[in-house]
């Protein structure tokens, strides 16, 4: 009987983050697969827990995937941890969840810690609709093409960031959506320096052009404005009557869906139907 496969969320920062049923998941796994041992093997010190660990990285997933999806569908349970945060988001591990998923292994999640999540939530922008982009490229053409194709997104969107790279993404988001477009910088999240900087892309360059960037960034960019489109006139009126008419609406009911459409008082439309 095969095993499974738990995503196990580790703290993004605060040790003090992780959960019972995170702890008690590592606990029973029979191994872990880590991105990097070494930040693992902290965090079940701190635990006091003792697993077998397995090296699974962008770089060795293609050879590493099979061997863990050998060892579950032998009857092992393994628990996936990124570095920090949710598995598989802007991870490798997703990689490995397509391999359980299309070899029948059952893929259970444990909700937990997300940088997304918590910086958009203390981010000051629009909540309601978003979009998570990851990270960008280093090369400026592609960083822009990415850019390029969010200009007339109306969602709040939010991209990680390094900090090495940080003044180079800044400059190209200004350069695609304008100076003066809403940023909220949230750096070193549930850790002692915590900050969030709620500013314009402008602004954030002239600050980060004064002094080096520390920690890592989730950067929430307010979405695009909707363009306003222009009033609809009665002559606009007029044809969209006669346009439902033809398709073979009565009058009544014409100018009825009419006023609905053009958001227009239905005497206005009725009037402007019969001059």
């Amino acid at each position: 009987m095969a095993g499974m496969l738990y995503l196990v969320p580790t703290p993004i920062g605060n040790l003090g983050d992780i959960s019972q049923r995170c702890r008690q998941t590592l606990e029973t796994a029979d191994f872990i697969a880590a991105e990097d041992t070494r930040v693992t093997l902290k965090l079940l010190n701190y635990l006091g827990i003792k697993k077998s660990l397995v090296s699974y990285y962008e770089h060795n997933k293609a050879q590493k995937g099979n061997v863990i999806l050998d060892r579950i569908l032998a009857g092992e349970t393994c628990a996936l941890v990124s570095d920090a945060g949710s598995p598989a988001i802007s991870d490798p591990g997703e990689e490995l969840v397509k391999q359980c998923a299309d070899a029948g292994v059952t893929v259970c999640a444990i909700p937990g810690p997300c940088a997304v999540i918590t910086a958009l939530s203390i981010s000051g922008q629009s909540t309601g609709r978003f979009c998570f982009e990851g990270f960008l490229s280093t090369a400026k053409k592609s960083r822009r093409e990415h850019l390029e194709a969010l200009v007339t997104e109306q969602r709040t969107m939010i991209f990680y960031e390094a900090p090495h790279k940080l003044l180079a993404t800044l400059e190209s988001m200004a350069e695609v959506f304008g100076a003066d477009r809403p940023i909220s910088l949230c750096r070193e999240l549930t850790k002692l320096h915590e900050e969030v900087i709620r500013t314009t892309l402008s602004a954030a360059i002239e600050l980060y052009n004064q002094q080096a960037p520390k920690g890592e960034f989730v950067l929430v960019v307010a979405g695009a404005k909707p363009e306003e489109k222009p009033a609809a006139t009665a002559e606009d009126a007029a044809a969209r009557v006669a346009e439902l008419i033809a398709s073979g609406m009565s009058r009544k009911d014409a100018v009825k869906q009419t006023a609905q459409e053009l958001k227009l008082p239905k005497n206005a439309v009725y009037d402007a139907a019969l001059k």
